[in-house]
């Protein structure tokens, strides 16, 4: 009897393979590769005992997470004119979440050098990201106040991914550790006034809710996120549930000012079913994640998620 080929021979193993294909080409920036596995004992920006390397391990939650950042952003119109006029994300929505993931990465559990450059790669390339408003206001991507709020909105929308789908009792005391010691990226990166802890957190989105907007080219910005293409065949019912899933993460005001609010209740009862049933999933396949590579590097004892 003939030998049966090896896509045939272990059929979990090579769907294994088409999920972990499909993970890293919305995880992964083309142009930079970064290798979580050296210099040994380089513990990076933070190190394995951060909350950060916690809050930032798995794969699912921050992908959620990601969506309703992504969101979240797109309501200040000097973070959407940005978009607007400089990104690819019409015609490149992977390479622009790849982009993202690779930054959150690289700067969490990348070795100090790798981390520190990829800061400076961003800075630069911000330097070129300006621009006018429809309404006439300048904006320019390196103005530290809008940095603030692109990193607190990405941050308060990973910690809630994390709360409702890994870890819901990670203490308060861990919270305010996680928004502390994210902010040292975006002080990098030249944000000021960084809140630093979950009260801090909720007076900024609070004072910020003054200049939201929710127009025809914010829902532009979503349409294309929520319509995005799946990377491969063996993705496609994850990744459609995992892009709707980021709304229910929005803030009860935010999915108001999309339209968002009249159910709600249902969308959360399904989607955070459907997540916690994919969740596992995901873990599976990816066997040898981001987390688990730098952990290897600094030599520490535990177990990742993603």
């Amino acid at each position: 009897m003939s030998a049966r080929p090896p896509s045939l021979r272990h059929p979990l193993d090579f769907l294994r393979a088409r999920i972990a294909s499909g993970v890293n080409r919305v995880t992964t920036d083309s142009k930079r590769r970064i290798d979580y596995g050296t210099p040994l004992g380089d513990p990076g920006l933070f190190g394995p005992d951060a909350v950060c390397w916690q809050v930032h391990a798995d794969f699912t939650s921050m992908l959620v997470g990601g969506v309703a950042a992504l969101l979240l952003q797109m309501l200040h119109p000097l973070a959407l004119a940005g978009v607007w006029d400089h990104s690819t994300f019409r015609d490149d929505i992977h390479g622009r979440l790849g982009r993202t993931a690779t930054f959150i990465a690289a700067t969490t559990y990348g070795s100090r050098a790798d981390a520190l450059s990829l800061i400076e790669r961003v800075r630069k390339i911000h330097e070129h990201v300006r621009g006018v408003a429809p309404d006439g206001t300048p904006y320019a991507a390196n103005d530290p106040a809008l940095l603030t709020w692109v990193h607190v909105a990405e941050m308060s929308s990973f910690l809630r991914a994390h709360l409702v789908y890994v870890n819901p009792d990670l203490s308060p005391q861990a919270q305010d550790r996680y928004y502390a010691e994210t902010a040292l990226v975006a002080e990098m990166l030249g944000a000021r006034g960084v809140p630093r802890n979950r009260a801090e957190i909720a007076d900024y989105l609070l004072e910020q809710r003054a200049v939201l907007v929710c127009d025809a080219r914010t829902r532009a910005v979503v349409d294309v996120l929520m319509h995005a293409p799946a990377p491969n065949l063996a993705t496609w019912p994850a990744a459609r549930l995992l892009l709707h899933a980021g709304p229910d993460l929005l803030p009860d005001w935010a999915q108001a000012m999309f339209g968002l609010d009249r159910h709600a209740a249902l969308r959360r009862l399904v989607v955070r079913a459907g997540v916690n049933g994919v969740a596992p999933v995901m873990r599976w396949a990816l066997t040898n994640g981001v987390s688990k590579r730098a952990r290897a590097r600094v030599g520490a004892a535990g177990i990742e998620t993603g």
